[in-house]
């Protein structure tokens, strides 16, 4: 077996899959392949898929893999953008020292965001 056309899936998906918000039929123009994983040709891949919902305009992004003739799909309501996605998938993870910081900062914040902006 060659290796997957993931465009051809995205296709075929987007006949498929509905927007969990209001059950419309996503539209394959405003559908984004962000990350694919194709390791194992012969056996399966995986995709991250970004989409817009033409109807109530909520953003979905589908985790998307295929084990031989099985496709699993599951699907998060986000409010980021296309681009967003694409921004945000080759940045580097949150260190758990960086939340340990973001937490003590809280602790203390008096809430006066204009003071801490500057």
């Amino acid at each position: 077996m060659g290796r997957l056309d993931f465009q051809k899936i995205v296709a075929w998906l987007s006949y498929i899959l509905r927007c969990p918000v209001c059950g419309h039929k996503y539209n394959l123009e405003r559908t984004r392949i962000i990350d694919t994983k194709d390791e194992r040709p012969a056996l399966g891949a995986s995709l991250l898929v970004h989409t817009d919902c033409d109807s109530c305009k909520s953003s979905v992004v589908f985790s998307i893999a295929i084990d031989g003739p099985e496709i699993f799909s599951i699907g998060m309501v986000t409010d980021l953008t296309s681009a967003d996605t694409s921004k945000f998938k080759n940045r580097k993870p949150i260190s758990p020292d960086e939340v340990i910081a973001a937490h003590e900062f809280l602790l203390t914040f008096n809430g006066d965001f204009r003071s801490v902006l500057r």
